[in-house]
């Protein structure tokens, strides 16, 4: 399994020389079979989504996008996905079940479709599905996928699991542990769902948009994760490495060198401050 990290930023795309080495695009992983030369499975359509179209080197997409929620910086990059939006693109796009029950291309077209934006997700070229998805296993593209409801604020919220049946990858970008409460430690509750997504995974790219015990008091109402929480749950989850992503908006290449050298000597686990470009070889 080759997983390509397309975007690691959290919540606004961060463009300008401080942002250079860990990258300015958020929210997007796209996923490659190690015998298949270009991906077909794609994780969020944050503006990373733009950088999958030279990973398939001009060529239309033929797969498959899931969504873990519906916030803005996870599905901004849709309609900038040329390789997507192309007369011969194949694309199935699942997001979670809606609490009220609406149906995939609706809840999208709430923030892509007049006068927010020029045209719907339905008006996208090539042939396309849109569907919703419920917890639970599946079958994506080659892949075997579980699907967890986690604690996130503002929406309904998925992880999700991959296995190629020789690796696993574990993708969770935004959660709030603390809506569960403080834990054991302060940082939010390890719980089951977190812990089944996470267990013994190759590698968990997570939730660490906050770094101290002040930003998770004065910034948690926006629904996100410390990254010491990533590093516990990774550790009680006996996960080979975490990746520590969706970092702030304002988080510069030396506070996130800073962060790195944090957790350089970590036991157990091995730690990865997330860069965009990065490949992962699984």
């Amino acid at each position: 399994m080759r997983v390509h990290l397309c975007g690691v930023r959290g919540s606004t795309p961060a463009p300008g020389g401080e942002f250079l080495r860990y990258g300015g695009h958020t929210s997007c992983v796209a996923i490659a079979h190690d015998d298949r030369p270009f991906p077909t499975l794609i994780l969020d359509a944050g503006t990373g989504i733009r950088s999958v179209t030279g990973l398939l080197g001009k060529r239309a997409f033929s797969g498959t996008i899931l969504l873990t929620h519906l916030h803005w910086d996870h599905v901004q990059g849709l309609p900038f996905f040329h390789a997507g939006d192309n007369d011969d693109a194949h694309v199935s796009l699942l997001l979670p079940e809606q609490e009220d029950g609406a149906d995939a291309v609706s809840v999208l077209a709430r923030s892509m479709s007049p006068p927010h934006f020029p045209m719907r997700p339905d008006q996208l070229r090539g042939s396309w599905s849109f569907a919703t998805l419920a917890p639970g296993a599946g079958e994506f593209d080659g892949f075997s996928v579980l699907a967890r409801e986690i604690p996130h604020k503002g929406g309904r919220t998925f992880g999700y699991r991959l296995s190629d049946g020789h690796s696993t990858f574990t993708y969770m970008p935004d959660h709030c542990p603390t809506s569960l409460g403080a834990g054991p430690d302060g940082w939010g509750e390890y719980h089951p769902a977190a812990l089944e997504l996470a267990a013994a995974t190759d590698a968990l790219l997570h939730d660490s948009q906050l770094l101290t015990r002040a930003e998770l008091a004065s910034e948690g109402r926006f629904g996100h994760a410390a990254a010491d929480y990533a590093v516990e749950l990774a550790r009680h989850a006996q996960a080979r490495r975490v990746l520590l992503a969706h970092h702030r908006p304002d988080r510069s290449d030396d506070a996130l060198d800073e962060l790195k050298a944090r957790f350089a000597a970590t036991p157990d686990v091995d730690v990865i401050v997330a860069a965009q470009d990065t490949v992962l070889q699984l």
